[in-house]
């Protein structure tokens, strides 16, 4: 049974990961070397998670393993990367053999999916944490920002918003649904889909773009403040699944889709005379949904359809507040 480091490392993080061509040296020695193709920049983002503070206590290994690395897949897809690489730093209170098997299975099998390959990383003993730091290839100059967005640009979204947050509610027995709607908002948060394909297909389509992590109200005011613009958005446009409107009233739903975080949905604007490409460009498997339009007045402005005003019950997640 292994339980020293770099047992552990052989056993659950050095196999069955995609081997990409432009990988030099990976797992095993004091540092990975990659070759970056002519043409590509690279973008390096990295985040970690906390138990009980990015997930509850008692989430799955596999689905914490899965989300490790779709909140990095997520960074990527904002920026119009390809995701090529990733390291992990893994922090775990004591050797849990069945717990590491199903992490590692979570995280290989969404890294598999995304051919992304493990280069790289540290195991330490302490509080449970998980760091993935993501590096990804895109060519040089067309990295989607958060300080392009136009006057005029339409505001589009992916997916459907809110249902991480009202699966956090159910998790946290704050809500009570329907079981049919409850096991599939719950999932929604332990298992978000990163778009990182759709990221990729707006490179020369979208003038901006961010991924919802802290709520759409939140992350689509940085997209505001950093293209120093305003915006309106049609609360009645906002995409809403079948299990959020059976769940809840229209008002909550619409709380929920601004201001909940956890989607890791991509929200990104786009040029009038571009509009018309969107349905052409993005996968078939991912719904887009224009909610709004970029505004010359400062501040974003919730409205319904008859020019109603929108309130907003509270601001997207942040640490420390």
């Amino acid at each position: 049974m292994p339980t020293a480091e770099f047992d552990l490392i052989q056993q659950y993080f050095s196999h069955d990961y995609p081997q990409r061509p432009e990988v030099v040296l990976s797992v095993g020695d004091d540092a990975a070397l990659c070759n970056i193709p002519a043409g590509q920049q690279l973008a390096i983002s990295v985040d970690t998670l906390v138990a009980g503070v990015h997930f509850p206590l008692d989430t799955t290994a596999e689905a914490i393993g899965h989300k490790a690395l779709a909140v990095n897949l997520s960074d990527m897809a904002a920026m119009g990367a390809q995701p090529a690489w990733m390291t992990l730093a893994l922090t775990c209170p004591q050797v849990d053999l069945e717990w590491l098997q199903g992490f590692a299975h979570g995280l290989r099998q969404l890294a598999t999916a995304a051919n992304v390959s493990l280069i790289g990383g540290d195991t330490t003993r302490g509080e449970l944490t998980i760091t993935i730091q993501i590096m990804g290839l895109l060519p040089i100059g067309q990295a989607l920002t958060r300080s392009g967005a136009q006057v005029g640009d339409g505001i589009y979204v992916t997916g459907s918003l809110g249902d991480a947050g009202l699966g956090l509610a159910i998790v946290q027995n704050r809500a009570s649904v329907a079981s049919e709607h409850a096991d599939w908002l719950t999932r929604r948060l332990s298992h978000p889909s990163p778009r990182w394909q759709a990221g990729q297909a707006l490179l020369g389509i979208a003038n901006s773009a961010i991924d919802i992590s802290d709520g759409l109200a939140a992350d689509l005011g940085h997209i505001l403040t950093a293209s120093g613009v305003g915006a309106s958005l049609i609360v009645d446009d906002l995409p809403l699944s079948k299990a959020m409107q059976a769940s809840v009233t229209q008002e909550q739903a619409w709380q929920y889709a601004l201001t909940s975080g956890d989607d890791y949905e991509l929200c990104f604007t786009v040029p009038t005379a571009a509009q018309h490409l969107l349905p052409k460009i993005l996968p078939p498997d991912v719904p887009c949904t224009r909610i709004g339009a970029i505004e010359a007045a400062s501040g974003l402005r919730c409205v319904r359809h008859d020019g109603s005003v929108f309130s907003l019950g509270k601001a997207g997640y942040q640490h420390f507040s």
